[in-house]
């Protein structure tokens, strides 16, 4: 792939300590165009960044994720995308590792940090909440792309915008993935090197917060996704919840002394029944989304049919359903020669004999 089409978009905040290596590092591999949008650094990262070559660009907002909306959208020219962290921690070696299944008709490609983790590089608290974002994603959402939270990726600008993203922190990563998904962008993932933060560089990520952030960002995009999960997931809890209390109630009410417990028991049946509602409305819109998806892949497939056979064919097609419905109903119908209807001229023009009192 050539280097000229590819923007080497770097997210930064406060990267003083890093920043200047990262753009040096993309510059040396053959990137000519390299795009920091910075969210308001107090230290020299934006200096130290056009030092060393890119350009650079202050963001409107706040976030990680709409510094990379607003750079996609407003700076970025090229056709394709590399994203990486600011941090030093993603290696440009690894840039045409990630490059290559673009050639393959991929669209979005994944680094997955976990095929080569450098001790140190991530605690043993964001190792775990990671796995477990990333096995939530696979059950939520049916696919599994190793490591929706990498922060080193590459993509289209096309598939880019066909996106519907929202999130202003770090839970763009996760939104991507699931549109990813949702949209059946083609998405493939590359083993890439995790390294530590160098010395005197300090993470912007929050484990506890931001992980929070990111599971009700799962959650919540399962609504469309995935309905039956979004729905179903609170209808069993409520469900179970409410079959407890009224077993409770049951044991209560039936072994002596026999107490009654008449606040629970209202409780324990309206868990029931807003469970059960709730996975009954999970399963209707499950099957309301299935027969979206499966109307949307009809649609498609005829958009490639009249792209293969072209408009030429197409007005052919139309034109002689034209003729027969005209033909059926008693009205002329004028062909190439001219003959406006005349059986006897259509068939001298066709070279076959013509009845009548000639025989």
């Amino acid at each position: 792939m050539d280097r000229s089409d590819v923007c080497v978009l770097v997210p930064t905040m406060d990267e003083a300590e890093t920043i200047g290596d990262v753009v040096a590092d993309f510059r040396a591999a053959g990137f000519d165009d390299v795009l920091v949008i910075d969210g308001g650094s107090s230290d020299d990262t934006r200096s130290i960044a056009a030092d060393a070559g890119a350009r650079v660009e202050v963001q409107s907002g706040s976030g990680k994720g709409q510094a990379v909306r607003e750079a996609v959208r407003r700076y970025v020219e090229d056709p394709y995308v590399l994203l990486a962290d600011g941090d030093g921690t993603y290696r440009a070696e690894d840039a045409d590792a990630m490059l290559a299944p673009l050639d393959d008709g991929y669209e979005h490609v994944v680094g997955n940090r976990f095929a080569d983790m450098r001790e140190g590089a991530m605690t043993a608290l964001n190792r775990l909440g990671n796995r477990l974002i990333n096995r939530a994603f696979a059950l939520v959402h049916g696919e599994s792309y190793g490591d929706i939270l990498s922060g080193y990726r590459v993509f289209t600008r096309e598939s880019f915008e066909r996106m519907t993203l929202t999130a202003d922190g770090f839970g763009i990563e996760t939104e991507m993935a699931v549109e990813c998904a949702r949209r059946n962008i083609r998405t493939t993932t590359v083993p890439i090197t995790y390294l530590p933060r160098p010395a005197g560089s300090n993470t912007n990520l929050h484990p506890v917060r931001d992980g929070g952030i990111i599971f009700l960002e799962l959650y919540r995009r399962a609504k469309t996704s995935n309905p039956l999960f979004y729905f179903g997931s609170v209808g069993t809890i409520s469900t179970i919840v409410g079959g407890l209390l009224a077993a409770y109630v049951g044991y209560e009410w039936f072994v002596p002394p026999q107490v009654s417990h008449e606040v629970l028991a209202v409780v324990s049946a309206f868990g029931i029944l807003f469970g059960v509602q709730l996975l009954m409305f999970g399963v209707l819109s499950d099957l309301i989304l299935a027969l979206h998806r499966e109307t949307i892949d009809r649609i498609e497939d005829v958009e490639v049919e009249v792209g293969a056979s072209g408009p030429s064919s197409v007005r052919r097609e139309r034109g002689t359903a034209a003729g027969g419905v005209a033909g059926d109903g008693g009205r002329p119908v004028e062909d190439d020669a001219g003959t406006d209807g005349d059986p006897d001229a259509a068939a001298a023009d066709a070279g076959r004999p013509i009845d009548g009192d000639g025989g």
